[in-house]
């Protein structure tokens, strides 16, 4: 499902994370994130609470939106997300986050995204195509 072009663009660039509950519509950059061997998209919980509670609130739904914008290429994910607080993911975000913010501040836990769709947001002929 994530092509090479996909996996290039979401590890080069930040992400903006949308989610939606009762009606009201949240939208957050994220830094700490990452693709996994199997195609997942894990990103470390810092400062996600809204995120975190919409998703509890509308079954685990979730939008990534990932572009280049020199190239003007991109991508929005549609998927379903699941909170995890242990194990490996989280630990390799914690220790990212308190390095960079010298103790100050740590991941709680990490988002783990399942993609379900792949849409062309790239300007062009394949704008909208579902990969």
């Amino acid at each position: 499902m994530l092509t090479d072009a996909v996996k290039t663009i979401l590890k080069a660039n930040m992400w903006d994370l949308a989610t939606c509950a009762d009606g009201i519509p949240n939208v957050v950059p994220v830094a700490f994130k990452d693709v996994t061997d199997d195609g997942k998209l894990v990103v470390g919980d810092v400062f996600l609470q809204t995120t975190l509670d919409n998703i509890h609130k509308n079954g685990g739904r979730i939008a990534v939106s990932a572009y280049d914008a020199q190239k003007l290429e991109g991508y929005q994910i549609k998927g379903t997300a699941v909170y995890v607080t242990d194990g490996p993911v989280v630990n390799t975000f914690k220790k990212i986050v308190e390095d960079m913010f010298k103790g100050a501040a740590t991941a709680k836990g990490a988002l783990v995204i399942t993609p379900e769709q792949v849409i062309v947001t790239t300007p062009g002929k394949d704008n909208k195509k579902e990969l």
